[in-house]
């Protein structure tokens, strides 16, 4: 979705331009990011890398 031809009913211009509160919260609501940019794969392959280094140090452990 886009804002660029949204009209904000509170303040009457664009919401991408962002003049008052209510066009910049519209705007971060639609184009919400993530905060660190972390991939759902990135954050999969980290999970199983974290447990093949959890198994391999309990297989050497015990």
């Amino acid at each position: 979705m886009s804002c660029e031809h949204l009209i904000c009913a509170h303040c009457g211009g664009p919401v991408i331009e962002a003049h008052c509160a209510s066009c910049r919260a519209s705007k971060a609501h639609v184009h919400h990011h993530n905060q660190f940019n972390l991939s759902p794969q990135l954050l999969i392959a980290a999970a199983l890398i974290l447990l093949l280094g959890l198994l391999i140090a309990t297989h050497v452990a015990g």
